[in-house]
């Protein structure tokens, strides 16, 4: 991929795997011929707030499953986690319909909110959670700490590497997701970067520029690089933490 967007789709074509000398008039092409910046910044976006609400609502709901007691919440666990087998696709109609009465259709929200409850995190959370203390909490609550003093001051920081392992999945997942953007996002100025790679690669003109594709995949790849260099370790230490659940 890096020595193919130096070439020409003439020459990647040809499968030329030596470094050719178009490159400036690929990364020239990617940014007077596309929409990358608008597109960039529409993953950027839609990636961050998925990434910061899905954590804040799958930490609470871990959070509650394994704290607080009650009877029967095993069960709602329990029917709660068997909700991960039921495929997408089956979900797909009624979210949009969802999303089309509340106005939302052609917006970021349209992405975002459904994206937010996810399954995976909130069992993520619950592993790491298995081996917190619970006296601690008890003994704050003797004190006088209410429940969400507790959660930020005590839980929240000896979870560290949870929240960062669990960072890296969301983002990640949010920022290649290319089917729910397809079907609500309409408009070219609000599409993000996939769709704008998926877009040239069906060009029906036959003047796909293989060079500019390359040029989008290693740029889209940067962000996903940069959030695991600088979590790598956290990352590590919350995946470890939540497999010895």
């Amino acid at each position: 991929m890096l020595i193919e967007c130096t070439n020409s789709s003439a020459d990647i074509l040809a499968g030329k795997m030596s470094i050719g000398n178009q490159f400036m008039v690929n990364w020239h092409n990617a940014f007077s011929q596309t929409n990358l910046i608008g597109d960039f910044w529409n993953s950027l976006k839609i990636a961050t707030g998925v990434t910061v609400l899905s954590i804040i609502v799958a930490s609470l709901a871990a959070y509650g499953f394994q704290i607080y007691r009650s009877r029967g919440k095993n069960w709602v666990y329990s029917i709660f986690i068997a909700s991960m087998m039921i495929p997408f696709s089956v979900l797909m109609i009624p979210l949009y319909r969802m999303v089309s009465k509340l106005g939302l259709i052609n917006t970021a929200w349209a992405v975002i909110l459904p994206s937010i409850t996810s399954v995976f995190l909130v069992f993520f959370f619950h592993q790491s959670l298995e081996t917190f203390p619970i006296d601690t909490i008890e003994s704050a609550r003797i004190d006088g700490a209410r429940e969400f003093r507790i959660f930020w001051s005590i839980v929240l920081p000896q979870l560290r590497s949870t929240f960062a392992a669990a960072a890296i999945y969301s983002f990640m997942g949010a920022w290649n997701n290319y089917m729910w953007p397809l079907i609500v996002l309409q408009s070219d100025d609000q599409k993000t970067l996939p769709l704008l790679i998926s877009g040239l690669s069906a060009n029906t003109n036959f003047s796909i520029d293989y060079g500019v594709i390359m040029i989008l995949i290693i740029i889209s790849t940067i962000p996903i690089f940069l959030i695991f260099l600088f979590l790598q370790k956290y990352f590590v230490q919350g995946m470890t933490g939540a497999n010895k659940g």
